[in-house]
């Protein structure tokens, strides 16, 4: 597996974690719960610009990596 599909694969793994907090967000009746996703789905937003960034990174360094 080369480092961009790597790359590729944890973006989306972190997409879909945050997509899921923020559903379970929209659908829990607890505040603290929803708090808490809400929170959690913040924290995956930070984290998928900082690897969306190291990707572009990578990409300006390294023109083989581009999929």
């Amino acid at each position: 597996m080369t480092v961009g599909t790597q790359m590729e694969q944890a973006i989306a793994t972190v997409q879909s974690a945050a997509a899921s907090m923020k559903t379970f967000s929209l659908e829990t009746q607890d505040q603290k719960a929803k708090k808490t996703f809400e929170q959690l789905a913040k924290t995956f937003d930070a984290a998928l610009n900082e690897l969306n960034g190291r990707e572009q990174y990578i990409q300006t360094q390294e023109p083989q990596y581009k999929s």
